[in-house]
């Protein structure tokens, strides 16, 4: 997937929130699942990030619900209004503080086994000026200088933190977690291998379905329900972009009555249990590619494959991006392919590092992201093809094993 789409992700969490209550007991009831290893949610990772906290002079990270404490603690928090915050000094005792009617879910969570303490705190008292007495207390009382405070952290939870800490500054904690977020264990690789594995085979399931006198939102209902029927927790995303409606990368699902001649644009997402997020697509014809379709398809397959190719340790972001673009360009489709080439994968569906000209980090082992160039002529159609990679020490490896040929679908 190329974007967030706020609204599409929230109309499907939404589903798949009350789904996955029926499937495990309860609306987040995944954090207890036995899949919540600790090789997934290793102690010794609080330990790397306070020293990659120290290292950036920053005397703490303030972390709230999102990727990054899940990240860090294994516990997948409900974000609400009622703040819940690991406080992480740069050296001392990590504490984790929730609202007492949460406590129960996050000692049950990995992060209950990592030795974390977690302090509930009740509906009268200020749970800010709570965490920064826990931070002050595992400074020895000395002085607090720089913070970095979760990249999603609301805005409003931010604010009152720099009440409850005048004088401190505040940094994004992202730009200490991202080199470790970056380099995925072999745990977690093996995590977005069985991810894609998920995904993998709800497209297949697709290429067994009739398309013709069906919308596209039925289409798209129908995708939900595999995604999570298959394994998943959460859907992330479904676009089924029809006809012209596929030259529109971020189209979602429409009234759309799909036809014969039709060239569809799947992407679809997930998110399993153990957290780590699927993202792959495919572009498929029904009955037969309409006219110009395979020439220009095979133009896109010719440049994702090229991009695959040139993904090795030590080659640039950037130059991953030009391996698809120059085979685009070259065969004057340039103008119309109108995004970046990828984006990296984890515990979020988006995160770093950024396929994209203009990003020269080299690839280093353990970066897995996507690579998923696209064409699309306005009023016609679009074409994507996307998979998941992890970069090796030797080169490249593909997570997603879908058919990337031009497959046609029975009407």
């Amino acid at each position: 997937m190329l974007g967030d789409d706020p609204s599409r992700t929230l109309r499907l969490r939404t589903l798949a929130t009350a789904l996955a209550a029926a499937m495990f007991g309860g609306s987040r009831g995944a954090d207890t699942l036995p899949g919540m290893t600790a090789e997934l949610f290793p102690p010794d990772r609080l330990a790397r990030a306070q020293v990659a906290t120290a290292a950036a002079g920053l005397d703490a990270l303030l972390v709230t619900p999102g990727a990054d404490l899940r990240y860090l603690t294994g516990y997948d928090a409900l974000p609400l209004e009622r703040l819940t915050c690991l406080v992480l000094p740069a050296s001392g005792p990590a504490t984790l503080v929730v609202p007492t009617l949460e406590r129960p879910r996050a000692v049950e969570s990995p992060a209950g086994r990592l030795g974390i303490e977690v302090i509930g705190w009740g509906e009268t008292e200020d749970p800010f000026a709570l965490s920064a007495g826990r931070l002050r207390d595992a400074l020895g009382g000395g002085t607090v200088a720089a913070v970095g405070v979760a990249d999603r952290m609301w805005a409003a939870h931010a604010l009152r933190f720099a009440d409850s800490l005048p004088g401190v500054r505040q940094r994004a904690a992202g730009t200490v977690l991202r080199e470790l977020r970056m380099r995925k264990t072999p745990a977690e690789i093996q995590a977005l291998r069985d991810a894609a594995a998920i995904i993998d085979a709800v497209h297949e399931q697709i290429q067994t379905w009739s398309m013709v006198g069906r919308r596209e939102d039925e289409v798209g209902r129908d995708i939900a329900d595999a995604i999570l029927s298959g394994g998943n927790s959460a859907v992330n995303f479904v676009i089924v972009g029809s006809g012209p409606n596929g030259a529109s990368p971020h189209h979602d699902t429409g009234p759309r009555v799909i036809e014969a001649g039709d060239a569809i644009v799947f992407d679809i997402g997930g998110t399993t249990p153990e957290g780590y997020c699927s993202d792959i697509t495919r572009t498929y014809v029904v009955g037969h590619a309409p006219e110009g379709f395979a020439q220009m398809y095979a133009v896109l397959q010719a440049a994702q494959d090229a991009s695959c190719a040139a993904v090795e340790p030590g080659v640039s972001c950037e130059d991953v991006d030009r391996a698809a673009r120059d085979v685009i360009t070259d065969a004057g489709f340039g103008e119309y392919f109108i995004h970046r080439t990828g984006h990296g994968i984890g515990l979020e569906e988006h995160e770093e590092p950024y396929i994209v000209a203009g990003n020269a980090e080299a690839v280093e082992p353990g970066f897995a992201f996507s690579i998923e160039p696209g064409i699309y002529l306005p009023g016609r159609y679009g074409a994507r093809i996307e998979d998941i990679v992890v970069c090796t020490e030797d080169g490249v490896e593909r997570l997603n094993h879908v058919d990337r040929g031009l497959v046609t679908l029975a009407g």
